[in-house]
């Protein structure tokens, strides 16, 4: 059938253009019966349906924005998945920004975006950001705005995280209970919602067990000045034996430097650390990790930040989701 369209099917299956419409928008008003026979016959005569020509009638773009820090860490990879799970489902596009953890570069993402190219927003927060006014005006300016992971505590928007401080308690008091006595923490750049919550599960298993040695060590994004912080670390009277990495960068890093220094894992220092790449399996020894949901972290909030683009009203559960992180021993911390 020659020119075909959203008018020739209505007529063909006896059903009204709307009706048809909706159908193959995947609308949950239309039994499912409907929506197999619409695209059956759709696929059968080769028809597409414009999803341009849809955005214009509704003036949306039929595009989200996510916003993250980098892309190298394989936690941000896995949330891609999750967001793009769900805005394929949708009929969506994905437009992925990086600030590469710099507080201007994402100031002026987000200034950019204010002005109508998406109909939404996800982000996790620079590490180097400290004046919130880019993601108040942004707020302000109505369009919908979910955080993940790295959050802005003083912004009331919905968001969604694991529970770091938690998960961080465990990692500590693992180390503690395989042998070690003196901790360091390798900690992200303190004004980071992240950052405070794994510092002070850190602190909490330290004091739990009647210590007071903590040894904290602010590390950033270029990977020399990590190595160069843990080395001097790891020859200072006061070495660790134990070390808890904030992100997965800082425990490569102290691989590096161990193997630099001939330093041998587990046997002369033990380390874990938060990460979900899949290769940490594979580290010579094996690291122990907290394993964050990403998956489930992007599916949880691009599933939020699409209902509040659909004006569909949130319940109270879902302004605040905190999904659960799991701990993972392997030899990095091995008797």
């Amino acid at each position: 059938m020659d020119n075909v369209n959203l008018k020739k099917l209505a007529e063909e299956l006896n059903l009204a253009v709307s009706t048809v419409s909706r159908a193959l928008r995947d609308n949950h008003e239309i039994s499912q019966e409907t929506k197999d026979r619409v695209k059956a016959l759709a696929a059968k005569l080769g028809f597409q349906p414009n999803p341009h020509a849809s955005s214009l009638r509704q003036n949306k773009s039929r595009t989200i924005a996510v916003v993250i820090p980098e892309i190298q860490n394989n936690f941000f990879s896995q949330v891609m998945n999750g967001v793009e799970d769900v805005a394929q489902r949708k009929g969506y596009h994905v437009l992925i920004y990086l600030t590469h953890d710099d507080h201007n570069r994402e100031k002026e993402i987000l200034q950019v975006l204010r002005n109508g190219r998406v109909d939404g927003l996800m982000i996790s927060v620079s590490n180097t950001t400290t004046n919130i006014e880019h993601l108040e005006a942004y707020r302000q300016s109505g369009m919908p705005l979910v955080f993940f992971d790295r959050v802005c505590e003083e912004i009331d928007v919905p968001r969604v995280t694991t529970d770091d401080s938690i998960a961080a308690f465990k990692a500590t008091e693992h180390l503690l209970k395989v042998g070690c006595k003196k901790i360091a923490f390798l900690s992200l750049a303190c004004n980071l919602s992240i950052s405070s919550g794994r510092r002070s599960g850190y602190l909490k298993a330290l004091a739990k067990h009647g210590l007071d040695n903590e040894m904290i060590i602010e590390c950033g994004t270029d990977d020399e000045t990590n190595r160069q912080n843990i080395r001097e670390l790891l020859q200072s009277d006061q070495r660790p034996d134990g070390i808890f990495a904030a992100v997965e960068k800082f425990a490569i890093n102290t691989y590096e430097v161990c193997h630099e220094l001939n330093i041998a894992i587990p046997q002369q220092l033990k380390l874990v650390g938060f990460s979900n790449l899949s290769a940490a399996a594979l580290f010579d020894p094996p690291l122990s990790t907290i394993v964050q949901p990403a998956y489930e972290i992007g599916k949880e909030a691009a599933t939020i930040l699409f209902k509040i683009v659909e004006k569909k009203m949130l319940l109270p559960n879902e302004k605040r989701v905190m999904i659960a992180s799991e701990i993972v021993e392997r030899k990095s911390t091995g008797k």
